[in-house]
Order: structure tokens, then sequence, then C-alpha cells
């Protein structure tokens, strides 16, 4: 009798594990599959490593009786929790299932994710997210909205500590948006959108009629509020470039980026970027281009590269060490710096220096872009930050000018005077308050009014004071710039700077505080 009482326990046991969401009806899979999306479970199972992934709380269900919710019930509560590896690492995964009440967050299903993302911080290793949730669950009132805080205070206490990386693979809306917006990555596929309030809330309020991709869609928050990192075609691309992504990072902040073996000589010439880079100020060219000669070949992930397109920002590999890039796009705005610009640089440079990754500048700015626009949108405030996070990092900072540093375009992007480690330029670079044309109708105004040919004599200053001021030997001489190095050897002396400074320690005592005041 204790022997068959034992095997209905087992067969009990069985039965709630099918019922737990690990055998998932047929029906609800194929209506996922007809909405262009991934079920939860098969968004994890091509994430992880096969066989890697231990489920967490797969028996929780919520206890709202309200409205009723008994009758309601699933096992998960629309959450699936756990931890795996991806390439043999450890990481922390949460994905909302969107089969169960839309996915929406209620007080359990927010208690599931809280629990993996302070595993996640406990044992240092990744948390990566993905949304697909309907927003907050109105039947369990404020504990869905204490869920939601719950969640940004440890998306909070995560911040800087461990790489959080949220992909929307489905709705994201209300208060869900901002644990996203805490995190380091958005991904969003072209099935998410994210807005706070929806179209027909707005349409009630304002009488704006606008669709949900129109409002909160991937291509909006990528090209116009900054919001997204990455648009995906599909849920495979996004699992894919999610892992791409991980690979330039460290599981945690006292970690190194990981060493990928690429098969890119270091002393590889570059002298290919003497064709790309005009020696013309007022020609342009595509970053780009310049970005990957440098790099080992094939390795730079551009990040937000449709948003504030005037500045290229992404990871690369230097000798198979993962490194961050900014760079001014000289095709767009000029490289000129700007509110956008700004917000999309400092808030990069703040994650490198986070997680350990350095920080290669390659400048050519002619400086912040002026305009009404500009200086009423607070492009004091907002440059003002790029300034605060290059001065506040201190992993390895190398700086490469390749033609323009004018004005204080020059000194925010990480010169020598606010804690570059290592300043390189080209020969053909120039350096100075502002261009030299600029210069001269300021310094010479009076003369060329009173000139029998002004065009002439315009011509004949700005060459004086190139060859006076505007170049890189000027501030080579006063230690402002480390050498004045060949085209043809960046990418070579780039990794041997940065080789050297592998091991860099701070030798200025910072004052004790609790932490900065970036000028958001």
């Amino acid at each position: 009798m204790v022997s068959s009482a034992v095997d209905k326990s087992q067969e009990s046991k069985k039965t709630l594990t099918e019922e737990a969401g690990l055998v998932e009806s047929k029906e609800a899979v194929e209506k996922q599959h007809k909405a262009g999306k991934l079920t939860a479970r098969e968004r994890l199972d091509k994430l992880l490593d096969p066989g890697s992934f231990t489920e967490i709380d797969a028996f929780v269900t919520h206890r709202c009786s309200d409205f009723d919710m008994s009758e309601k019930k699933a096992f998960g509560d629309g959450v699936i929790t756990g931890y795996g590896t991806i390439d043999g690492r450890l990481v922390f995964v949460y994905a909302q299932d969107f089969k169960f009440m839309g996915g929406s967050l209620g007080e359990m299903h927010a208690k599931k994710i809280c629990k993996v993302l302070d595993l996640a911080m406990k044992m240092g290793a990744p948390i990566i997210g993905f949304n697909d949730s309907g927003g907050a669950r109105i039947q369990e009132g404020v504990d869905s909205l204490a869920g939601y805080g719950e969640i940004f205070y440890r998306n909070v206490l995560a911040s800087g500590v461990i790489p959080q990386i949220v992909a929307i693979m489905g709705p994201c809306a209300g208060g869900a948006v901002y644990s996203p917006a805490l995190a380091d990555f958005i991904l969003m596929t072209k099935k998410g959108y994210m807005f706070i309030t929806g179209p027909r809330v707005i349409k009630a309020v304002t009488g704006e009629d606008v669709s949900f991709d129109k409002l909160g869609g991937g291509e909006v928050h990528a090209n116009l509020s900054g919001v997204a990192h990455f648009v995906c075609e599909n849920d495979e691309d996004a699992i894919l470039l999610v892992k791409k992504l991980l690979s330039y990072l460290p599981s945690n902040n006292v970690e190194e980026p990981p060493i990928v073996e690429t098969g890119d000589s270091p002393s590889r010439s570059t002298e290919e970027l003497s064709k790309i880079v005009p020696s013309e100020p007022d020609k342009t060219y595509d970053v780009r281009d310049v970005i990957e000669q440098i790099v080992d070949v094939g390795s730079f992930l551009e990040v937000q590269e449709s948003y504030a397109q005037n500045a290229v920002i992404g990871l690369a590999r230097l000798n198979g060490r993962s490194v961050g890039i900014v760079a001014n796009q000289s095709n767009y705005l000029a490289g000129c710096l700007d509110i956008n610009t700004s917000d999309k640089i400092s808030r990069f440079v703040s994650f490198c220096d986070s997680f350990n990754i350095p920080i290669l500048t390659l400048m050519d700015v002619p400086g912040y872009l002026p305009g009404v626009e500009q200086e009423h949108g607070g492009v004091i405030r907002h440059g003002a930050k790029i300034i605060h996070a290059y001065a506040e990092a201190s992993v390895p900072k190398i700086t490469v000018i390749l033609r323009k540093a004018y004005g204080g375009g020059y000194i925010a992007l990480c010169s020598k005077h606010i804690g570059a480690d290592i300043v390189y330029a080209w020969p053909s670079a120039e350096i100075a308050v502002m261009g030299p044309e600029g210069a001269i109708e300021i310094i010479f105004r009076e003369k060329l009014e009173k000139a029998e040919n002004r065009e002439k004599l315009m011509q004949e200053l700005v060459k004086e004071y190139r060859e006076k001021f505007a170049n890189p030997y000027v501030a080579a001489s006063r230690g402002y710039i480390d050498a004045v190095i060949s085209v043809s050897d960046t990418r070579k002396m780039v990794i041997n700077a940065l080789e050297m400074l592998l091991n860099k320690r701070e030798i200025k005592p910072r004052p004790p505080k609790r932490h900065g005041n970036m000028p958001v």
C-alpha cells in the first residue's frame, strides 16, 4: 500500500509539472506563432545552451480572488524564470508569457522576476529579459504597482554591477517600460512596442490619432526617441544579437571582458585610411570605414545606429580585447555635437566605464551645433554630460584626432585635459579654438574690411594661421598630444597603447563622495 501511495504521488507530481507549462497546449503555441512570435519557452530554448536551463518558481500562482481571478490561474503566473548558460557563461533569465492574461504583471509575477535579479547580483551574472506583456494586472491593483516598484529598485541596484539586457518582443506599456529603460541595452523586434500611454488614451485626451507602431514601434524608438539600442526583424534575430552583444561584455563589474581570438594582426597597416579621410576639413566621409580599418576585422557592433547619427558609438575588438568606440560622423551635421549626441555618447561612455571596457575616441569635431533650438533645448546642460562621463571614467582612454578638433568639442571628447591617458593626432589634424576661417574673420576683421583684395588676403591669413596655430605640433609641444602618428600606423599604435594601459590604476586620489551629480 505504501508503494501504491508513492506511485500515485509521483503521478501527481508529473501532472503538476506538465500543468506548470513544461508541456504547452498546441492551440496556445499556434496562436503565438500566428502572431509572428515565438513562445516564451521557445525564446529561452534558442537563447541558452542546450540542456542548460534550470527553471525557478515553476509552480507559483497568484493569490488574487477579486474579479473572478480565483478561476484564472496558471502555474508560473505568466512569466518563466531561471538560469542557464550562453557559450558556457552563467546567465539569469526571465521571459514573460503572453499566453496567460497577456503576460500581465501581478504580485507573484513580479516576485519571480525580483528573485532572479537578486540571484544574478549575488552570482555576478548578466540578466536577460524577454518582455511581452500587456502591462500591470489591473485586477491586482496596488499589488501590481508594488511589483513594478520592486523590480525598478533592483534594476537600479544592479546598474553598473551586472549587464542588464532586455528584448521587447511584444507589448510593453505603462509602468512596464521603466524596467527596460533602466537596463543597459534595449532590443526591439518588429512585433514589439513601448509607450507610457496608449493610442486610445492619447486620442481621448489630446485628439491625436496614432497607431501602435507610429507611437512606440521599434523604428520610432531607434530613430527618434533613442530608447531602443537595436531593432531586429524577429525573435530569432533578437536572440542572436543578444548572444553577440554578450560576447563583448564581462559577467560583472569586477571581471574583465572576454578575449576573443580574431586572427587579425595587431601590426596590420592602416594605410587605406589616408584614402578614406580627405585632407580638406570641409569634405565629408563615413567614419564607420575608419573604424573598420582600425579594429579587428568584422568586430564592430554599432549601437544606436539610427539615432543622433552625427556620432557613431559601438563595441569592437582590438587584438581580441573588447573596446568601446566613440567617433564623430563627418557626413551627418559635419560631426557636430548636439543635445541628442551628448546623451548618446555620455551614457555609452558611462556604461563602458562601469564594465571595464576601454574607450577609443576618434575625434573629428567642429564643435557644438549652433542654433536657437539647441540653446533653448539645453545644449549646455546636455553637452556637459559628455565632459562628466569622460572625466569620471577610470578605464583606459585613448583618443585619436583624425582631422578637426575645435573649441569645446575638442575638450569634451576625451582630450588630455579631462583625463585621456593617451592622445594621438594625425599630421593633418587641426587643434584650435575654432576653424581658421572663423578665427581670421574675428582676429583680422578690420584689416579684411580695408583690404583691396579681401579674398586673397583671407586665403593668405588662413594659410598662415593653419601653419602656425591649427596643427598638431603646437599642441604636441605643450604635451597635450602624446605623439603625432603616421596614418598607416594607427591600428598598431592604438593597440600598443591599449596593451600598455591594461593594468591602469588611478594615481590622483579622487575626493571621497557618494557619487557624482551628472547634469541630466
